[in-house]
């Protein structure tokens, strides 16, 4: 094997075409692995944990060309490179048909839309909000899936959609259902009586998957950010997607999904669902409160009976004492992972921690540093993103994650999200049937038996097939379930019947609720 390492000074490509060049240049004959990535912190932390010597005068600006061959010549793996750099940049062939150039802003494009046009802004974070800010100035609601977009822009592009009666979908917003089609991360889920309002892309979809399994419709999804019923932010978005929720005649009953919000925001919010003629069932995060249950309070409220959430494959048990690990693609799945373990484990480590004091830093997690506690990682936040593809699409870093977790002796049990849907990856059973199978082998050979259990959030109408990825995964030894609160508690029940080290390096157990700032604390 020999590594070789090139930087391209001032070639740029976004993060997903560089991972569908790095996917279709590791499959070329004697190349073993290749990253192909902007030189970012994170992408150069990853290219370090992948044995790689980036050099050091190396800047964000560049692009890093990482490759380890096994039999090719450096001239043939650079070959290889160009040329799916070529073919990932090459337009879509129009049989001979006569193009129009397309438009080159945001806002001349709109003069050529149709008033009820829904604007989608999918760009670099710090460059989202001129493009967001067109939109709303020409009246057009507007889904931000963009992350790392700054709170002042957030901020004004709010302020000023208010005063137009203009919904701002975001920033960080991952899926909506408008009109029947879904934006970003999207499950195909049958027409319905419910809305939903959703400060939680992944829980969105928790919820809309459930209630199509039991057999009833959406009527929209309406996605306002993450940070929508924060202290700052007050929950503008959502009371524009409520009171369009409220006058939609094919909506019933609405659902409001968040993270766990700011409690002064969450009492006015609550307030004013209160005030609407449709009622709202209120599924904000909180201990003692998961998204399986608040789907089946709405489900009593439309008199239909619950059904058994669905599971796939056998359970099993640990074979000794040790500690959870949870890698989730989705924050929200990852935050009620969190709520419904620390009730019985205590203190849990995080990058999305449930109090400072437990924050796990990107470094340690894209190193692999060995850490003494339970933990649970969301390798969707915004500091994993960095220049890399939402983990939903780009899977890279979780399974080096689940890898290092196999080879962990302290590790009793791992807890994992599939997310399945339009946008996500095309067959994600793919690469992580054979990462959970490697790693049970990996700890069946140290003498351990590594229980894998793993929320799968799908529809039977998805792209991916809910079936086909569930028992693909259940073959691979995992225990699948549908219900995320479910698939937590069923993990806890696996570590604490092992005896789990509830006296961890971090045992002082933190309070957990929600500051009036809206910051955990």
């Amino acid at each position: 094997m020999t590594d070789h390492v090139r930087i391209r000074s001032g070639a740029y490509a976004d993060s997903v075409t560089l991972l569908q060049v790095s996917k279709r240049v590791a499959g070329t004959p004697g190349i073993t692995e290749a990253q192909v990535a902007m030189a970012t912190a994170l992408n150069l932390d990853t290219l370090a944990a992948m044995g790689f010597d980036v050099p050091a005068e190396t800047s964000p600006n560049d692009m890093v060309v990482a490759l380890r061959l096994a039999e090719s010549t450096l001239e043939d793996a650079l070959a290889a490179v160009d040329e799916a750099l070529a073919a990932a940049s090459r337009p879509a062939s129009r049989d001979g048909a006569a193009t129009t150039a397309p438009a080159r802003t945001t806002a001349s494009a709109l003069r050529e839309a149709p008033r009820d046009a829904v604007v989608l802004v999918s760009v670099p974070g710090a460059s989202a909000l001129p493009e967001a800010m067109d939109a709303v100035e020409a009246g057009h609601d507007v889904m931000i899936f963009s992350d790392n977009v700054p709170l002042e822009a957030e901020l004004a592009l709010k302020r000023a959609a208010a005063g137009r009666d203009v919904l701002v979908m975001g920033p960080d917003c991952g899926t909506a259902l408008v009109g029947g089609v879904g934006l970003g991360f999207a499950n195909t889920v049958r027409p319905g009586p419910v809305g939903v309002v959703a400060a939680s892309g992944t829980g969105t979809q928790q919820i809309i998957c459930l209630l199509d399994q039991a057999g009833v419709g959406v009527s929209a999804a309406l996605g306002v950010g993450g940070r929508d019923l924060s202290q700052a932010v007050g929950g503008l978005a959502t009371r524009t997607a409520l009171a369009r929720l409220d006058a939609d005649p094919a909506t019933s009953h609405v659902v409001l999904v968040s993270k766990p919000p700011a409690p002064e925001v969450a009492e006015a919010i609550t307030s004013y669902a209160q005030s609407l003629d449709v009622p709202v069932e209120l599924a904000l995060l909180s201990p003692g409160t998961d998204l399986t249950a608040r789907t089946e309070a709405v489900l009593t409220a439309l008199d239909v009976a619950v059904p058994h959430w669905r599971r796939w494959g056998e359970p099993e048990k640990a074979s000794g004492p040790g500690f959870l690990r949870g890698l989730f693609v989705g924050g929200t799945l990852c935050d009620e992972a969190m709520l419904i373990a620390a009730d019985v484990l205590g203190p849990i480590r995080s990058n999305i921690p449930l109090a400072p004091e437990l924050a796990l830093d990107t470094r340690v997690i894209t190193s692999g540093t060995p850490v003494d506690a339970h933990t649970m990682v969301d390798f969707g936040d915004d500091a994993l993103t960095v220049g890399r593809a939402h983990p939903m699409i780009d899977p890279t870093l979780r399974l080096a994650a689940l890898a290092r977790a196999a080879e962990d002796p302290t590790t009793a049990v791992v807890l994992l999200d599939v997310v399945l849907g339009h946008g996500a990856e095309p067959d994600p059973a793919a690469a992580l049937a054979p990462a959970v199978a490697d790693a049970r082998t990996r700890a069946a050979e140290a003498g351990r038996t590594l229980p894998v259990v793993v929320s799968l959030i799908g529809t039977d109408a998805d792209p991916q097939g809910l079936d086909i990825q569930a028992d693909a995964l259940a073959a691979a030894g995992a225990y699948v379930l549908a219900s995320n609160a479910e698939a937590t508690r069923h993990a806890l029940d696996l570590v604490t019947a092992a005896g789990a080290p509830l006296d961890s390096a971090d045992s002082a157990a933190p309070d957990t609720s929600v500051t009036a700032s809206g910051e955990r604390r």
